[in-house]
């Protein structure tokens, strides 16, 4: 009778179960997710001189590697502005209304899309048909410049939150009139709260943040971050950063490569169960320019063909962008007779090809609007950048040209590592005075 009882039970409460024991699969079950990413595009509406890159031929990668891809994002970690002429003439807005044919699902801010001022960049956020998002940027307030830290997709099955980060060194990249009140709270500890604050909303966190080295690390140990997708450091990386649990990805800057992150995801665990990335070289030669993006880049690059595509020289050889850097320090010191000259490194924005040479490569190189200044010192008081491998009077007043960008910037690693000095005078554009450098050189030895 006992066992009799027993049996009735199992077959009363078999129904629940089965039921439990789906509920148990489903909270476990593994599902999949590819992230495509691209970084630092600087608005290279055209192909490099390397046949890399272009706006047109990447829209075409994108939508090859979206063909018949049910689970796949595209996010974009900043740097969508400045770099060419059509930015610079147009102020970026002409690059983000051609992004927008991409299809981003999200993307956040880099330090460049700053370059025309915090009002333009709200304009950029307003333009994109998809959201900007930013965890960590916010104004004297508190106020974020962004709608929203972070937003939640979803993709099959998934709940993927996407968190926006900008580097701390932002005060360190921009003019202070620019940014405005809005300044960087620390991206890390910024990020680690808002991931605490939706991780029970999501399945899986993506960080998506245009951040320096050290910063990749710090991210790398954060136990509620397991992806990150980075730009800023324009070079890419040959193979994804990974410590337990966790993986970084970031591509090569100007268009040359689209990464794509495939992920499996274990929804009950919420964490990484593996991951693949693989790097899609944006190749002219193998890629069939999407034919409405390459319409929009003819538009805007005919706007600016006759103000840039005028020949000024010839060069017998390529310029790597060292030699660029002595090239413009040069151009300074020409403008306006000073003794000596300081060029950061990061404000060489491009190479110079040999053959003939078009206003256009100079602007490439220069995009920016810095203009020359420059002032008088002692001697003693010359930053030490300036003065290796010169003797100096420490008493005698020597006169060093710089860009308006060094002179905001004075104290940063990438300047003049000093502070408090003065620079009065000015002598225009420092674009203008490298083209008349190479003008006057006409060929270029």
């Amino acid at each position: 009778m006992r066992n009799r009882h027993w049996l009735a039970t199992c077959r009363r409460f078999a129904p629940l179960v089965l039921a439990l024991l789906a509920a148990l699969q489903l909270s476990a079950e593994v599902r999949t997710l590819t992230i495509l990413h691209t970084n630092d595009l600087h608005s290279r509406l055209s192909p490099l001189e390397n046949k890399h890159g272009g706006f047109a031929y990447l829209a075409s990668a994108i939508r090859h590697e979206r063909e018949g891809c049910t689970d796949c994002i595209l996010l974009n970690a900043g740097d969508l502005a400045q770099g060419s002429p059509v930015s610079t003439l147009y102020k970026g807005l002409p690059i983000f209304e051609i992004a927008n044919m991409f299809g981003y699902d999200a993307a956040t801010l880099g330090n460049h899309d700053f370059d025309y001022g915090w009002q333009r960049t709200s304009n950029f956020i307003e333009t994109a048909k998809y959201p900007i998002v930013s965890s960590n940027i916010v104004d004297s307030q508190g106020k974020l410049l962004t709608p929203k830290p972070w937003v939640i997709l979803k993709v099959n099955g998934l709940r993927v939150g996407i968190i926006g980060a900008m580097t701390d060194d932002l005060h360190g990249l921009q003019f202070p009139a620019f940014l405005g009140d809005f300044h960087t709270t620390s991206s890390v500890e910024t990020v680690r709260r808002y991931a605490a604050e939706i991780k029970d909303q999501c399945d899986l966190v993506v960080l998506v943040a245009h951040i320096n080295g050290a910063e990749e690390q710090a991210f790398l140990k954060e136990p509620d971050v397991p992806v990150i997708v980075s730009g800023h450091i324009h070079s890419g990386m040959e193979q994804a950063y990974s410590s337990p649990g966790h993986v970084l990805v970031r591509a090569k800057g100007y268009g040359e490569e689209l990464g794509r992150l495939e992920l499996k995801v274990d929804t009950d665990t919420k964490q990484l169960v593996s991951w693949t990335w693989k790097k899609i070289l944006v190749d002219d030669a193998t890629i069939t320019p999407d034919p409405d993006v390459a319409a929009q880049v003819k538009l805007w690059e005919d706007k600016v063909a006759v103000v840039v595509d005028q020949p000024i020289a010839v060069s017998n050889r390529p310029l790597t962008r060292p030699e660029l850097k002595k090239m413009l320090e040069q151009a300074m010191m020409d403008v306006t007779g000073a003794d000596f000259a300081f060029m950061n490194s990061g404000g060489v924005r491009d190479s110079l090809p040999k053959g003939q040479l078009l206003l256009r490569h100079v602007w490439n190189i220069m995009p920016f609007d810095n203009l020359v200044v420059y002032g008088t010192f002692k001697g003693r008081d010359l930053p030490a950048v300036v003065t290796a491998g010169h003797v100096i009077d420490p008493d005698k007043d020597y006169k060093l040209a710089v860009s308006d960008f060094t002179a905001a910037n004075q104290d940063t690693q990438e300047n003049l590592r000093t502070k408090g000095l003065e620079f009065p005078s000015e002598a225009g554009l420092l674009r203008d005075a490298l083209a008349d450098l190479i003008r006057k050189r006409k060929v270029i030895e």
